[in-house]
């Protein structure tokens, strides 16, 4: 089990570029995992890392970039069954 970052993300944050920027945020930062929009208008994210990171990377997806509108996000520290080496965009 990896120690893992499960966050839930509500608002404007489909059709926005929300999921590209979380991407390249995480790119930046060295943090693992992936991103995918749900069919009820949330983005749904895991990430993986160092925990300070991981905890300055949950402030950015609180903001969102300036296209979207985040209205609420819900994370928790979760033990995930798989650790990946790279950030993934899923559709």
């Amino acid at each position: 089990m990896t120690r893992s970052l499960h966050c839930l993300v509500m608002g404007k944050v489909q059709g926005v570029g929300y999921r590209a920027w979380v991407k390249d945020i995480a790119d930046k930062k060295g943090i693992n995992g992936w991103v995918r929009n749900l069919s009820d208008g949330r983005v749904e994210v895991l990430a993986q890392g160092d925990e300070k990171v991981l905890e300055e990377f949950k402030e950015y997806l609180t903001r969102g970039p300036v296209t979207s509108q985040v209205e609420d996000i819900k994370c928790d520290h979760i033990d995930y069954d798989k650790e990946y080496s790279y950030f993934e965009l899923r559709i």
